[in-house]
Order: structure tokens, then C-alpha cells, then sequence
């Protein structure tokens, strides 16, 4: 058996039988070849556009085994795609010809609720730290989709359904145990490597593999307040005006987002909605149910409900709650995120033109409420620069078809090409699709002025930019 891999030079290495057993002498865990038996069970990505296609999957069961397959990449000079959660809507963990480090099975959870603290291998989605965490009624804030990668949502942000009240995913992050390229495991806390985990806080994979993730929780559940108000699409534009007159004096504990899609005829949703254009406005209490409940019923009363799931739900149950929209290696997915600085009539009345147009069922178009807890860490306090604005507007452009792909993409990128009438140059990496663009794309406008210093961290840990399969910094020059 020969494999052919790429090499960071561009150009291509072969892998013998002997480099690769040699490989497999190295590690406790199964090294595969597109030939070998169980390759395609490693964990499958969201997006079907990046499935990627490997030359060879490290699937690794701790620390020690990333550590030698990150030594083995290095000396034989190969790019390195890291897949935790395998969620990249950007496909950054799904690069082809490459020697792929699958995480999937480093997927514990610990917990000790004494010191409210909870660690998470580099291979957990959302969901195990939850069903963890829940059992004492803490939560880590996480994401909005369950099935979502701790790693990846965390490296480069993470907002979720606590971000009002608690911040980021990042904020919360206290520790990690980092696999450098020189094969070193180094702990980055508050009293180590301070700037390493400054850099971990929002600034992605750009400086090695995370084992194991180290977070602070806080009091959540297991009960919460939910609103989960469907409206017709025709109505989006004085929905969206009422939602952003309720969020301008909703207290911090209220999370709010709208969002427009079509849902499915799914037997589980009352028929009203079955393959019905809508606009859903979902909203987290965190704190009080019942009192959550009174608080959060003006977002129950916008327009003309076509159905309202809203009531006192189990936390876990919220977080799974749009998982629906987001089912694995089934959609082409190309996003586009941009910042606003206010919501007013003109971007509200874009928001619902886009909402109506949408080129596929779908495809989303959402805005989320900012600020609280976000805006009250300051800009370079983490490398998650953006802290400022009130708004988030995110384009989810996603389909089926891949023979849909350029008339879906030029859609999203218009329609994001228009929202800069109405919006910062900020973007959210996180939800900011690829094709055919370079690996630093707007790597500069979400950095902003944290960018040198991340450039000049990167050149410290890893000066060759072995690990550039992510939203890329180019280390700064010696």
C-alpha cells in the first residue's frame, strides 16, 4: 500500500507501507487508509460541500496519540487537518490529501461541581458536556445546535443560548492542554502560558490541538423559560420591528434571536407550519422559569402565530432544539456573517426582503441580540475582538443539491454584499462559509487590532505554520 499526501511545501509526499507502520508502531489507536476497514465511520462533518477526502485518519484516543501523530505530520512534512466536532461551516476540518487527526473518540466529559468546573476532551459535541453538567444543574454556555464541536465553537468564540447573561464560550474557557507542532503538551491557564490561553480565547486552531479543555460553569436549570414563537414570513418585517424594540429593554438574562426558514412537514410539528415560510423568534430566560416566562411573553405577541412552542423546557431540550435545521453531511452549506451597529427600519425591511427570497427552503437568515455579558469583556481582554455590537446578521445559506451549489453561493454573497449598507466590517468566523477562498479571509476584519499580537503569538508556538487548515494568522516575521 502507497498513499500519495500533501505536503505544507505544495507539493506531494508518498507513504509507504513501511512509513506507515512505522506510524503504527508510534500510537495506540487506529491509523487507516482510504482501503481500510472503518475509514468511512470516522465522524462525518455538517457540511456535505467540505466532506473532505483524507489521505490517512490518526483516530486518536488521548493526548499521547496526538502528540506522535503531530511529530509523524511534522517530520514527514505533511498538512494536518484537525477534526474535533467536525461542524466547520468553512470545511477547515475536512482538507483533502491531508493526514487528518480525528478527535471523534476523545469525547469525555468530567465534572466537579464542588469547584463548578467541568473539563471536555477535544472530541465532545455540546450535547455530553450538557447531559454532564445538567445532572448538578450547571452549565458551560455552549452553542445553539447540541450536536455542534466543543473545540471548534470554543477556539473561535461560541455564542449560544446564555450569551446575554454569560458571555462567550471562550469567557468561560479557564484552561487547556495544547499538542504544539513540536510535539510538546503544554498547559495554557491563568499561571501558564497566559498568553497561549489569551490567544485559545477566540483565535482558533492556529496553535495546536486541544486535548482537553478546562471550563468555568455557572447555575443553569435544570428548568428554563423558552419562547418559540412561529409567525408567517409575510409578517417578518413588523415581527423583526417588535423584537427589536423588546431586546432594547429586555433585562440580560433574556437571549434573543430571529430567524427566518422554511420547516419541514415533519408528523412531530403542529401542521400549520409544514412546509410553511416562517418567522421564528426563539428566546432563553436564564434564570427563574416562571418569572421567565411573564418576561418573555411580549415575544409571544408580535404579529399572527402559526404556532407557539414556547413554555418551560428541560435546558438540554433547548439546546437540541434546532438541531433539526442542522443534520450531518446533508446540506451544502455557504454562510456569510456581518456585525450590525444599530437595527433600524432600512436593515430590518433588507432582513425580511432577504427572508422572502431565500433560494432554498433551507436557508436561513438570522439576527441575534448582542451585548450584556459580551460587551462586558473588553476587546483585547481575549483575541475574540468583537465585543461592540448589539447585532449579529448571519446569511445560512443551505441547500441539497450540489448542482445548486453557484446559484446558492452568489445569493449569499450578494445578499451579503448588500447588508454593508447596514452593517459593521466585523464578521463572525464561525459562521463564515468557504469556496474557492483563501484561508485567511476576513481573518483581519474579526481580529481587528488583536491581530498582531495573535500574529505574534503564532511565531512563538508555531513559527512554520504547520497548523494552517483553520481561519489562518500568519505568523509575524522574526
Amino acid at each position: 500500500m502507497t498513499i500519495t499526501a500533501t505536503t505544507v511545501q505544495g507539493g506531494l509526499a508518498t507513504l509507504t507501507d513501511e512509513v506507515i507502520e512505522e506510524l503504527r508502531g508510534r500510537v495506540s489507536c487506529p491509523v487507516l487508509a482510504p482501503e481500510d476497514t472503518g475509514f468511512g465511520d470516522v465522524r462525518e462533518v455538517f457540511n456535505a460541500m467540505h466532506p473532505g477526502d483524507p489521505a490517512l485518519v490518526v483516530s486518536c484516543f488521548g493526548a499521547a496519540d496526538v502528540r506522535d501523530a503531530v511529530t509523524f505530520a511534522r517530520d514527514n512534512g505533511l498538512v494536518v487537518s484537525v477534526r474535533g466536532g467536525g461542524h466547520s461551516i468553512a470545511g477547515l476540518s475536512a482538507s483533502d490529501s491531508c493526514m487528518l487527526i480525528d478527535l471523534a473518540p476523545m469525547h469525555a466529559v468530567h465534572v466537579d461541581p464542588a469547584a463548578r468546573l467541568a473539563r471536555a476532551q477535544g472530541g465532545a459535541v455540546w450535547a455530553d458536556v450538557d447531559r454532564e453538567t445538567q445532572a448538578y444543574g450547571l452549565a458551560a454556555p455552549g452553542g445553539v445546535v447540541s450536536d455542534t464541536g466543543v473545540a471548534g465553537l470554543t477556539l473561535g468564540g461560541g455564542y449560544g443560548w446564555l450569551r446575554r447573561k454569560y458571555g462567550l464560550s471562550c469567557d468561560h474557557l479557564l484552561a487547556a492542554e495544547v499538542v504544539g507542532p513540536d510535539g510538546e503538551v503544554r498547559v495554557a491557564s491563568e499561571t501558564e502560558n497566559t498568553d497561549l490561553l489569551w490567544a485559545l480565547r477566540g483565535g482558533g486552531g492556529n496553535f495546536g490541538v486541544v486535548t482537553w479543555f478546562t471550563f468555568g460553569l455557572v447555575d443553569v436549570g435544570p428548568t428554563v423559560a423558552f419562547a418559540g414563537t412561529f409567525y408567517p414570513v409575510e409578517e417578518a418585517a413588523q415581527v423583526l420591528r417588535g423584537w427589536r424594540n423588546y431586546v432594547a429593554v429586555a433585562p440580560d438574562e433574556v437571549t434573543a434571536s430571529f430567524l427566518t426558514v422554511t420547516m419541514p412537514a415533519d408528523p412531530a410539528l403542529p401542521p400549520a407550519l409544514h412546509d410553511r415560510a416562517c418567522a421564528l423568534v426563539g428566546a432563553v430566560y436564564a434564570g427563574d422559569a416562571a418569572a421567565g416566562l411573564d418576561i418573555l411573553r411580549p415575544l409571544r405577541e408580535l404579529g399572527t402565530p402559526l404556532a407557539d412552542l414556547s413554555g418551560p423546557l428541560p435546558f438540554v431540550g433547548v439546546q437540541q432544539s434546532f438541531d433539526t435545521f442542522f443534520p450531518r453531511n446533508t446540506l451544502q452549506a455557504y454562510w456569510k456573517s456581518r456585525y450590525l451597529s444599530s437595527l433600524d427600519d432600512a436593515a430590518i425591511d433588507f432582513v425580511a426582503r432577504c427572508a422572502e427570497q431565500r433560494p432554498s427552503p433551507q436557508t436561513l437568515v438570522n439576527v441575534f441580540h448582542m451585548g450584556g455579558a459580551i460587551a462586558a469583556v473588553p476587546p483585547d481582554a481575549t483575541a475574540f475582538a468583537q465585543r461592540s455590537s448589539p447585532f449579529l446578521l448571519s446569511i445560512d445559506g443551505n441547500w441539497t443539491d450540489p448542482a445548486d451549489n453557484a446559484d446558492n453561493i452568489a445569493w449569499v454573497r450578494e445578499a451579503f454584499r448588500e447588508s454593508a449598507r447596514h452593517g459593521d466590517d466585523g464578521v463572525y468566523l464561525n459562521f463564515t462559509g468557504r469556496a474557492d477562498e483563501p484561508p485567511d479571509i476576513a481573518v483581519d476584519s474579526a481580529f481587528g487590532a488583536n491581530l498582531r499580537r495573535l500574529a505574534e503569538i503564532k511565531a512563538r508556538y508555531d513559527p512554520a505554520n504547520m497548523f494552517r487548515a483553520n481561519n489562518n494568522i500568519t505568523p509575524a516575521p522574526s
